[in-house]
């Protein structure tokens, strides 16, 4: 595992319609908005209203999807490239966002996915749910 702590990387999810695109905390106002709308929405299911992207019925909803896979994939290879030339030129922040409608679903799962990928990767991560309810 590559060490790449130098780099700090704030990801986040939210809903467009509740909070919008979160604010920059490395001050520098930039970083990826990813818009997870155009993915399959499992919050039409009444059987997924009080659920979140981090329960398992959600998940195997969302990983059922090639469109999911292709989605997540192609956000990986930008954030990836991206966080490894932030470190090699000695950045210390990158911000990568994931919104759907209202936070909940499509947003949370695409923000845990892909906190875990970067962690696994060795980068220093810090996660957010701006918008996901608290069920329990």
């Amino acid at each position: 595992m590559k060490d790449h702590e130098a780099l700090t990387i704030s990801v986040f999810s939210f809903g467009f319609h509740v909070s919008g695109i979160p604010r920059d905390p490395g001050g520098h106002g930039g970083g990826f908005v990813f818009d997870c709308r155009g993915l399959p929405n499992p919050g039409r299911d009444p059987e997924f209203h009080k659920r979140t992207g981090e329960d398992p019925e959600v998940r195997d909803f969302l990983e059922k999807s090639p469109q999911v896979e292709r989605f997540i994939e192609n956000a990986w290879t930008l954030i990836r490239d991206s966080a490894l030339n932030y470190q090699q030129r000695g950045f210390g922040h990158l911000m990568v966002s994931f919104g759907c409608t209202g936070g909940q679903h499509r947003s949370v799962y695409c923000a845990d996915l892909m906190a875990a990928r970067l962690r696994r990767e060795g980068f220093q991560v810090r996660l957010t749910h701006m918008d996901k309810p608290d069920f329990s």
